[in-house]
């Protein structure tokens, strides 16, 4: 065991504080930013608004970690600034499994060895691997599931041997129309296997984070669950495959509507009490979705945006403690 990777893992979820998942790539965040009206084209434009979400004032009281993308590895003095610890997302997205299959699997083991060890002379204490998982009336197959356990594992082994805390994701997706008893099966069959790899290949189960999915039903099922059911399933399904050394299970929010996220993390962390490891949050666009639209590109904009941030964050982080309430919600 590492006591150092075990020490980093536990700081990164202590205190109620969650992980800001700031790490879209370039298509992704321009995308996001043209469905309103902004543009986010370059790098330097893509950089300022980073810059302008992790320099938020008071920040670190809710968020232990940021997970920057490689572009925007030059921000890690901006997060040592503010007492947060910056991550690397070091995968290089997905690819079809076979030709013309709905499936995939992650790239990016080719010179992770390298990627890692200079993400780590950088300053970096972490980093991050994605694998999506496809519900369809046909998948996930097996081969599917087996492929991107054993990436994820793989990456993991070379992180802790860099001496970075893997941040282990295998994302069941949202899409489809199938209903949470489903999402369920899924995350827990994946869950299982996961852990086996991860064991197989000897990962100091002390010194990573698990980011799962909530399980939720597909979002165009017609029968849509409420949030005392999905932190039900959520709960009794993560108790079933994350061992108890894990120090905390970070949720990724997965497009969900950002006050959504916050609500389910909330009913999943009291429903939740007593258990060995941290429920907590590693959201993306269920912290800096309001903040994006309430900036706007605009000088002017940066300190409400900014504020805007910080109430995610400090929503989150009251939810990943189970005090989260509508008062809460309401304070800006």
């Amino acid at each position: 065991m590492d006591t150092n990777l075990s020490q980093v893992a536990k700081d990164l979820v202590a205190n109620g504080r969650g992980i800001f998942a700031a790490d879209a790539g370039p298509k992704t965040l321009a995308k996001r930013a043209a469905e309103i009206n902004l543009s986010l084209e370059t790098v330097d434009q893509r950089l300022k608004y980073r810059t302008m979400t992790i320099s938020t004032p008071g920040l670190s009281q809710y968020i232990g970690g940021v997970i920057l993308h490689e572009e925007a590895m030059s921000l890690v003095s901006v997060l040592n600034q503010q007492g947060i610890k910056a991550g690397l997302k070091v995968d290089q997205g997905t690819v079809e499994m076979t030709s013309g299959s709905i499936e995939k699997i992650t790239e990016g083991l080719e010179k992770l060895d390298q990627k890692l060890a200079d993400a780590s002379q950088a300053g970096a204490k972490f980093s991050k691997w994605r694998a999506v998982i496809i519900i369809s009336s046909a998948t996930p197959s097996s081969a599917n599931v087996e492929a991107n356990c054993e990436t994820l594992a793989r990456y993991a082994k070379l992180s802790q041997k860099a001496g970075l805390v893997p941040i282990i994701e295998p994302e069941v997706l949202m899409e489809g129309t199938h209903p949470l008893e489903r999402c369920a099966d899924v995350t827990r069959l994946v869950g299982k296997k996961m852990f086996a790899s991860l064991l197989k290949h000897e990962i100091d189960l002390t010194g990573m984070l698990y980011k799962p999915n909530m399980v939720l039903a597909g979002k165009d099922c017609p029968s849509q669950p409420t949030v005392t059911e999905i932190a039900q399933k959520t709960v009794e399904v993560m108790q079933e495959i994350v061992p108890p050394k894990v120090p905390g299970i970070v949720f990724l929010s997965g497009g969900q509507e950002a006050g959504s996220a916050t609500q389910r993390l909330n009913e999943i962390a009291k429903l939740g009490g007593g258990s060995p490891w941290r429920w907590s949050f590693s959201f993306e666009r269920g912290l800096e979705g309001p903040a994006m639209q309430t900036w706007q590109g605009q000088e002017a904009n940066i300190v409400a945006a900014q504020k805007m941030l910080l109430h995610r964050a400090k929503c989150n982080s009251l939810a990943s403690l189970g005090k989260y309430t509508a008062e809460v919600e309401h304070e800006i």
